[in-house]
């Protein structure tokens, strides 16, 4: 679904944006998942602080690829963007509705990348040391961006900018921010969060929150 926008945020290309807030609907009646709570705030968490990114700092995509990717930030930015309106669950019990995320689809990246067929999972690191896993269908569907936008502006440092992922079918804890780069990878492997006992699927819904 999309819609004209008439509050100044809008995709840079389209000038729409898309409401991916629907999504609640594969997994239940209620767009708000069991035992979270509703904010209009946007708390700030992280493993150990902000990092910073600085100008010899790339994105990389490397593993189970044809080609392996090394972009500026300025590079990452030429691909073709979009921006969504996503609901936002962190697994602390909060949830930030209507959030409009600007960025590249993680699809995009992929086909540009040329993923090989055995390729199933998909790790996702971060300036801080951060990882995390998802299957690569968890990866390839509607929603799942990396981030370079918030509400019209460009995304707080505190927040992940300039890059994160945002994965609105899962707790945040499955978007890193700060994101340096992917690895495809053909087996399973634990983030930083599962290895220490978080959902390695973590489905707001059905409250995966811990392994």
């Amino acid at each position: 679904m999309t819609e004209t926008r008439t509050d100044g945020i809008e995709d840079p290309e389209t000038g729409e944006i898309e409401d991916l807030t629907g999504l609640y609907h594969e997994y239940g009646d209620d767009r708000l998942p069991p035992g979270q709570r509703e904010t209009d705030r946007f708390p700030v968490l992280s493993k150990s602080g902000t990092p910073s990114w600085g100008p010899d700092d790339a994105f990389e995509v490397w593993g189970a690829v044809d080609d392996r990717l090394s972009l500026s930030l300025e590079e990452f930015r030429d691909f073709p963007a979009v921006t969504q309106r996503q609901d936002f669950h962190c697994v602390t019990g909060w949830s930030k509705l209507d959030c409009a995320f600007t960025g590249v689809e993680f699809a995009e990246i992929a086909e540009h990348a040329g993923v090989h067929d055995d390729a199933e999972h998909v790790m996702f690191h971060a300036l801080d040391g951060y990882t995390t896993d998802l299957p690569l269908e968890e990866c390839t569907r509607e929603g799942v961006l990396f981030a370079y936008g918030y509400d019209g502006e460009d995304l707080p440092s505190d927040h992940g900018g300039p890059l994160r992922v945002v994965t609105p079918h899962k707790y945040a804890y499955k978007g890193a921010k700060w994101v340096s780069g992917v690895e495809f990878l053909t087996d399973r492997e634990l983030g930083y969060w599962e290895k220490r006992g978080y959902s390695d699927t973590a489905n707001p819904w059905n409250e995966e929150r811990y392994s």
